[in-house]
């Protein structure tokens, strides 16, 4: 729900694209504190507002520990970030009253913060559980190490990164095998390198020909093959689809019906990477 406030939609038609969404089996809904400088989570609430039973059906995902300078928050003088017990619980509760709703299903540490207190974020997690204000915890950019020292004190369900052809981190720094090896699934963001796939630029047109190639022989979307590929991984990532045009939507949910052979993933990977593998 990134960029919800550039969709420029009314209330109804948030609602529209929410129970859309739900139809075609998309339940999860990400948000931050802070997308949209702080004004992301009341619009989807205002949605929600009209049909408080849509929130039965769906799973409301939110981060914080980012302060950003905003007009939404007078008292921040420096983008920082913040982790403490006091910034998490009353991000939580400003979340919850933005959304409408009693509880989160899932609540990430939006990034890594230099002065972060595992053992303080983990009690202050299970302190927003024994309150029913948040289901699940998980992170967003961290790395291995950083996941395992704070999974180790309160089990985590996640760890949203980036993930893309055009950025390909996780799979040779550990982020994806450790994981896996902890049997938790991450969350991938901007899956389509933030559109940078569709654009005609000379630095990606080997890639974006292989992906177009793939694509003609699978008989699918260009889109869908590249959710296709990440979700292939045995880590079994979960993109976002970062959209707010339903047909986007549409070729996302339409990847989980398909596979590419191995050669295609390798072929898309060669690609990207601009070098056969070692």
């Amino acid at each position: 729900m990134w960029r919800m406030a550039e969709w420029k939609m009314a209330p109804r038609e948030r609602l529209a694209l929410i129970e859309r969404c739900i139809e075609l089996g998309v339940t999860s809904f990400d948000h931050a504190d802070i997308y949209g400088h702080y004004s992301v989570e009341e619009l989807f609430g205002e949605a929600l507002a009209l049909r408080p039973a849509v929130r039965e059906q769906i799973q409301l995902i939110s981060k914080c520990g980012i302060q950003l300078v905003s007009p939404a928050r007078p008292a921040h003088t420096i983008k920082q970030y913040d982790t403490s017990a006091a910034h998490i619980t009353a991000s939580v509760d400003n979340s919850l009253k933005a959304l409408h709703t009693d509880f989160l299903d899932l609540l990430l540490i939006h990034r890594p913060d230099p002065l972060m207190d595992f053992d303080e974020i983990a009690e202050t997690f299970e302190g927003l559980r024994a309150a029913g204000k948040v289901k699940h915890f998980g992170v967003s950019n961290f790395s291995r190490h950083q996941f395992e020292c704070l999974h180790r004190r309160i089990p985590l369900v996640t760890n949203q990164v980036e993930f893309s052809p055009l950025h390909t981190a996780p799979l040779y720094d550990e982020t994806f095998d450790g994981l896996q090896d902890l049997r938790v699934a991450p969350m991938i963001w901007s899956p389509l390198a933030g559109g940078r796939l569709f654009r005609d630029d000379p630095a990606t047109e080997a890639l974006r020909a292989t992906i177009a190639r793939i694509a003609a022989e699978l008989e699918q979307p260009f889109g869908s093959v590249v959710f296709a590929w990440i979700m292939q991984l045995p880590s079994a990532p979960i993109p976002l689809t970062g959209s707010g045009r339903i047909e986007a939507i549409e070729e996302a949910v339409r990847a989980t019906r398909f596979k590419l052979s191995r050669s295609q993933w390798f072929e898309i990977l060669v690609a990207a990477q601009g070098h056969e593998v070692p």
